[in-house]
């Protein structure tokens, strides 16, 4: 028996995220919480920055990738609170994870890093958030000094 789709999942592109990484807080040698408490948020209808409290949890897993637990509080230039939050899971060879490590900066080609955001806001003009489930994917990774991390994020139709 063939089974195929009976729909189709489109993306319409919701923003971009640029976070600059604050600092890494090593739990043990399965866990780092990597703290951006600032930052920007741009995108056809919203623009705003990251405001603190604003973290991912990094979880290694076995195999080699990390899971992402995040949580980002975002205020838009026009005065509305938003809260985001996601999972996803990141996968880098590790040449590259190194090459990271050290300062480098790693594109989408180089990794694979995926979330899932979901978004909340009492706002009415960005009521239409709460009803996307997003996809995020990172475009550039930077580790070391000036370190940051920045994604595309889409809506899933």
């Amino acid at each position: 028996m063939s089974v195929a789709p009976t729909s189709v999942a489109a993306l319409e592109y919701l923003m971009t995220l640029h976070a600059p990484i604050a600092g890494a807080q090593r739990i043990d040698d399965t866990l780092t919480i990597f703290h951006s408490d600032t930052g920007t948020v741009e995108g056809p209808r919203i623009k705003g920055r990251i405001l603190a409290p604003t973290a991912d949890w990094l979880r290694a897993m076995p195999g080699g990738s990390l899971r992402v637990d995040a949580r980002m509080s975002i205020a838009t230039d026009d005065g509305a609170q938003i809260y985001l939050q996601y999972g996803g899971v990141i996968a880098i060879a590790p040449a590259d994870f190194a090459r990271m490590a050290a300062g480098g900066t790693l594109r989408a080609a180089e990794m694979y890093f995926v979330t899932a955001p979901t978004f909340q806001t009492a706002d009415p003009r960005y009521a239409w958030l709460s009803q996307v489930q997003a996809i995020g994917k990172a475009v550039a990774l930077k580790g070391g000094e000036g370190g940051y991390v920045r994604y595309e994020v889409f809506a899933v139709r």
